[in-house]
């Protein structure tokens, strides 16, 4: 199985024998897709290749699940280009090209927003003018669907407890970043909304602002729309604060007393924070709270200050688990709530979702045999 996640600017690959990575690989900078994917199709050994699963940012409300690749899907996504200008354009330009490169190879869609279609009508609803929100898909779709699933179902493996018994916080922590409530391996609230601007500080981004900073901003400063979108994706955040979006800076500078560096670590542990305990609130349940993606796996000055004070809730981070490295528990041996760091795989995760949807369409097409028999 060949895995393709194709950015902005770069394709991302792996190619799968069962679970074995067999190659991998990160084309950047890319502005040609059809000559990188056949760069990427040309160095790998694709004899009997089974299937390519494309990551797909955002699949609105139609997908809930993987989906085998057709014209209507592609039609379909397309529609979807206005919720994800960035992404989507990128993710349907791949599945064009491997469609063209791969033909007669099943192809399907893994999306991002799809793990995050189990939130409650009251999690995913804004509260602004039914009417509107219905006329142009406002709406909380949620994203970093596929690290939240695959973490949540490590997080149930390292408690060594079904994943339908456990509730967890699983925090995705890299450049973007999210927050999510799993009941049970399902998302029941998460901090990214309509686009993955919303919630958590970010490296570029502003996280959770109050809505009329933007009339304010257009009011008083004469920014336009596109400036105000500028300025709350790509200049806000930890580089907003502190001139750097790298949380390796941040915390290097934090260490030499840097009052930016400082402030700029502070809000953004505070941030995680307040969401932990919302999530806690309405899980009612905790078991766990997993750290994950590039600042979550490997700073742990951020997850020991995000969970901070918190002993009373039965959530505590051991010092000196906390800087080991690699997947393990963080929490002193007996705590009430376990903590968790589990590296993410989204590679690996779609790969799982392509295999399920294309083995229950070969078991419905055995079962509709047997019924013509």
């Amino acid at each position: 199985m060949l895995v393709l996640n194709c950015g902005s600017s770069s394709v991302k690959y792996r190619l799968y024998d069962k679970d074995a990575t067999v190659d991998k690989g990160l084309l950047e900078r890319v502005t040609d897709y059809d000559a990188a994917l056949y760069e990427v199709t040309a160095r790998l050994d694709l004899s009997g290749l089974g299937a390519v699963g494309h990551r797909v940012v955002h699949g609105g409300l139609r997908f809930t699940e993987p989906t085998v690749i057709t014209d209507e899907v592609v039609a379909a996504v397309e529609g979807l280009v206005p919720l994800a200008p960035l992404h989507n354009p990128a993710n349907l330009a791949g599945i064009a090209v491997a469609r063209r490169l791969l033909p007669g190879v099943p192809q399907v869609a893994v999306f991002d927003t799809a793990f995050h279609r189990t939130l409650p009508e009251a999690a995913a609803t804004y509260a602004i003018d039914a009417a509107v929100a219905r006329e142009h898909g406002i709406h909380r779709y949620g994203f970093h669907g596929t690290s939240h699933a695959y973490v949540s179902r490590r997080t149930a493996d390292l408690l060594d407890r079904p994943l339908e018994t456990v509730n967890t916080i699983t925090l995705h922590l890299g450049n973007g970043a999210s927050a999510c409530a799993v009941e049970g391996g399902r998302s029941v609230a998460t901090s990214m909304g309509l686009t993955p601007l919303e919630g958590l500080v970010m490296g570029t981004r502003s996280g959770d602002l109050d809505p009329a900073v933007i009339f304010h901003l257009r009011r008083t400063a004469g920014l336009g729309v596109d400036e105000i979108d500028d300025l709350l994706n790509h200049r806000s955040g930890l580089l907003g604060l502190a001139g750097v979006g790298d949380m390796r800076e941040i915390l290097s500078r934090r260490a030499t007393g840097d009052p930016a560096a400082t402030l700029a670590f502070d809000v953004y542990c505070r941030r995680i924070k307040s969401y932990v305990g919302a999530y806690y609130a309405l899980l009612g349940r905790l078991d766990a709270i997993t750290f994950t993606a590039g600042v979550g796996e490997n700073a742990a000055p951020v997850r020991a200050e995000s969970l901070a004070g918190l002993t009373r809730l039965g959530i505590e981070v051991d010092t000196e688990r906390n800087d080991g490295r690699g997947e393990r528990i963080i929490s002193p041996d007996g705590a009430p709530i376990t903590v968790c760091v589990v590296p993410t795989d989204e590679e690996l995760e779609i790969a799982t979702q392509t295999r399920s949807v294309l083995l229950g369409e070969r078991q419905e097409e055995g079962q509709r045999d047997q019924h013509r028999e």
